[in-house]
C-alpha cells in the first residue's frame, strides 16, 4: 500500500497508512444507510459495527450492557459477606494498590460504606518499602484489628500474604489481574481473569470489578428491604479506573466511561473537581483527560510520594481537605516528570543501542521505582513495542511492563515466574510487574522476547502511523467533533480517530508550559486551525516545527475542543508532521 499523502518518511521516522480501501468501502455504504457523516461511519465500520448495530453502539446504555454479577465466581459471597460486614457494623479494612484502580477501587467501597454511614480502614502499601500487593505483615496487623479485609486492584497470587489472615479474620479479593493454578486462602476471590473464568468480563479492571460487587450487593440489601447507596453516581470513579488502568474500551466499559464522564462533568465529587482544577481543565471531561491530566496525578502519590494520598483524594468529601490534596498531588507530580525525563533518555538510548525489534527493554541501577512504570510506557511508544523498565538496587530488580494491543504481557510475565527466570511476576494483559535477580535480567528479557514473538509477528510496530482520512480545515468543526465524540469513548483497543491536514503553512508556533508546542496553521481559503503538540519538545517533533514558520507541511493528529474565556475552541492534537 502506498504511504498516505506520500509520507514514506515522517519528521518522526513513521510512515503514514491511510484508510485500508476495503474497510473504507463499508464506511461509505455505512454513511449512506445510517446517514452519518463519513468520518464517524469509518470509526464504527473500523469497529465491526454494522447498520443495524449503530444506535446501541452510539448510545451504550449500562442497563443494557451491564452483565449479570453473579456470572463470576465467588460474587456471591463477596457480596454476602460484604453486606453482613457493613450492617453489622464489623471493622473493615480496605487493601488496595497504589495506582489509579486501586485508588478508584478503594474509594468506590468507601463511599457505598459510607451511604450506609460506615467507615473503614484504608491502607495502601509503600512502593519501594512493601513492594506490590499484600504482605504478610501488612495483612497480620489489619487481621488483629479487623473483621474483613479487602483486597482490591491486588491479592491474586498474594498466597503467603493472606495467608496470614486465617483464622482471624475473613479476607476478599476484588482483582483483575492474571491468576495462577491456585488461588490464595480467601473467602472468596472475585476476578475475570482466574484461570477458571472464561475471560468474558476479562476486559474488567478492578474497579469495574468492585462496581459489580456493589451491585450485587444492593440487590442483598433490596431484598432484605434496606436502602441502598447510590451506583450511578459512582461511575466517575469507575471510568477514571477503566481509562487510566488502559483496559479495553469495549462492551460495559464503553458504557463505564461514557457515563461515567457525564458524572464527572457535573463536578460533584470534591477530589475530582480539585484534581481537575490543578490540572487546569479546561473543557468538559474526556478520556483524554482521565489518561494524561487526571490519572497521573492520582498516581504520583504512589510512584514518588504518600502511597494512600490518591485514594485519599478520591475518597474526600470535604471540598478544602480535596484541594489539599490535590495540590500535594499536584507538587508530586512535577517530581515525578522531572524524575521520570532523566530516566526516559538513558532508558531510550539503550533500547536504541541493543536495536530491540520485539521487546524494548531497560535496566540500570537506582532507578526510582516510582517512574519505571510510566517511562515503560514511553518506550512503547517511541517504539511500538512491549516494553520493560527495570530499576536495580539492594541487590534486586523491580520493573514495570506496558504492551500493545494483542499482546498478553500478563500471562507472559506469570510464566517467567512460573520458569524461574524471575523471582516474582504478574499483572494483566497491558501492563505488568516483575521482581528479578539483577544477574537473570539479560536471560529473562530475552526469554520474554521469545514468548511474546508469535504475537509481534507482522505487526507494524513505530515505523507506521495509521491515517483515518485527510481533511480539510473547513471541515473542522464543534458539529465534526461532537459527532465523532457519539462514536467514543476512545482509548485502549479503540483509538481515536487520527486526521490528516494536507499543504498547511506553519503560521505561528511557539513552546508552551513543560516541553509542549502551540501552532497556528493556515492553508488558502480555509480558516486557521491551532494546534497543540503534547510533549512535543521532548522529542523530534518539536525540535522540527519551532523553525519552520511560513513553511508547509503535511500534519497529522486528532480534533479536540478546548475551552478558553468561555468559549469553544477546536483545535489539533499533533501527533506528527511531514514537509509537503
Amino acid at each position: 500500500m502506498a504511504a498516505f499523502l506520500n509520507v514514506e518518511r515522517s519528521v518522526t521516522g513513521r510512515a503514514w497508512i491511510g484508510p485500508d480501501p476495503a474497510q473504507d468501502r463499508l464506511a461509505e455504504a455505512l454513511a449512506q444507510e445510517a446517514r452519518l457523516p463519513l468520518p464517524v461511519a469509518r470509526v464504527l465500520a473500523s469497529r465491526g459495527v454494522v447498520s443495524e448495530q449503530v444506535p446501541g453502539f452510539l448510545e451504550p446504555r449500562l442497563r443494557d450492557l451491564l452483565p449479570d454479577p453473579l456470572t463470576l465466581r465467588d460474587m456471591a459471597a463477596a457480596a454476602a459477606r460484604l453486606v453482613a460486614a457493613a450492617i453489622a457494623g464489623q471493622r473493615i479494612a480496605i487493601f488496595a494498590d497504589y495506582d489509579v484502580d486501586g485508588g478508584a477501587s478503594a474509594a468506590l467501597i468507601l463511599g457505598w460504606l459510607a451511604a450506609m454511614g460506615r467507615d473503614a480502614t484504608l491502607y495502601v502499601p509503600d512502593r519501594i518499602d512493601e513492594g506490590y500487593g499484600p504482605n504478610a505483615p501488612a495483612i497480620a496487623a489489619l487481621a488483629a484489628g479487623h473483621d474483613l479485609i479487602v483486597c482490591v486492584d491486588c491479592g491474586t497470587l498474594s498466597h503467603e500474604a493472606l495467608a496470614a489472615a486465617t483464622g482471624i479474620a475473613d479476607v476478599i479479593v476484588l482483582d483483575h489481574h492474571q491468576g495462577g493454578e491456585t488461588l490464595p486462602p480467601a473467602l472468596a476471590v472475585v476476578n475475570p481473569n482466574r484461570a477458571d473464568e472464561d475471560g468474558a468480563l476479562g476486559h474488567l479492571c478492578a474497579a469495574g470489578v468492585v462496581f459489580l460487587t456493589l451491585v450485587q450487593a444492593n440487590r442483598l440489601l433490596r431484598e432484605q428491604a434496606r436502602p441502598q447507596p447510590d451506583l450511578i453516581g459512582m461511575l466517575d470513579l469507575v471510568a477514571l479506573a477503566t481509562v487510566a488502568d488502559v483496559a479495553p474500551l469495549v462492551g460495559v466499559n464503553r458504557a463505564f466511561v461514557r457515563q461515567g464522564l457525564a458524572i464527572m462533568a457535573r463536578r460533584q465529587r470534591p477530589g475530582l473537581v480539585a484534581l481537575a482544577d490543578v490540572a487546569r481543565l479546561d473543557s468538559a471531561p474526556s478520556a483524554f483527560h482521565l489518561g494524561f491530566l487526571l490519572g497521573p496525578r492520582i498516581n504520583a502519590g504512589g510512584r514518588v510520594g504518600r502511597a494512600d494520598l490518591g485514594a485519599r483524594c478520591l475518597s474526600c468529601s470535604d471540598p478544602q481537605q480535596a484541594a489539599q490534596l490535590a495540590a500535594q498531588l499536584d507538587e508530586l507530580n512535577r517530581d515525578r516528570r522531572a524524575i521520570e525525563a532523566g530516566v526516559r533518555e538513558s532508558a531510550l538510548a539503550q533500547v536504541q543501542a541493543r536495536g530491540d525489534s520485539i521487546l524494548a527493554w531497560a535496566a540500570d541501577d537506582d532507578w526510582h521505582p516510582g517512574v519505571v512504570g510510566i517511562v515503560a510506557a514511553r518506550l512503547k511508544e517511541a517504539t511500538g513495542l512491549p516494553a520493560v523498565v527495570i530499576g536495580v538496587a539492594g541487590g534486586v530488580g523491580k520493573g514495570s511492563a506496558r504492551s500493545v494491543p494483542g499482546v498478553d504481557i500478563g500471562r507472559a510475565m506469570a510464566r517467567l515466574a512460573a520458569e524461574g527466570l524471575i523471582l516474582k511476576g504478574g499483572g494483566h494483559a497491558m501492563a505488568a510487574g516483575l521482581t528479578v535477580d539483577p544477574a537473570m535480567i539479560p536471560a529473562a528479557m530475552a526469554r520474554l522476547a521469545d514468548l511474546l514473538s508469535a504475537g509481534m509477528a507482522g505487526r507494524q510496530g513505530a515505523g507506521r502511523l495509521r491515517i483515518s482520512g485527510l481533511l480539510d480545515p473547513a471541515a473542522a468543526s464543534v458539529d465534526l467533533i461532537e459527532a465523532l465524540d457519539s462514536a467514543g469513548p476512545f482509548g485502549a483497543a479503540a483509538p481515536a480517530p487520527r486526521f490528516a491536514f494536507a499543504d498547511q503553512i506553519i503560521d505561528q508556533v511557539q513552546t508552551m508550559g513543560d516541553g509542549h508546542l502551540r501552532l497556528r496553521l493556515r492553508s488558502p481559503g480555509a480558516p486557521a486551525l491551532d494546534a497543540v503538540g503534547w510533549g512535543a519538545m521532548t522529542g523530534p517533533l518539536g525540535p522540527a516545527l519551532m523553525g519552520a514558520r511560513g513553511r508547509r507541511f503535511h500534519l497529522a493528529g486528532k480534533l479536540e475542543l478546548s475551552v478558553w474565556g468561555g468559549r469553544q475552541r477546536l483545535r489539533l492534537r499533533l501527533d506528527d508532521a511531514a514537509e509537503a
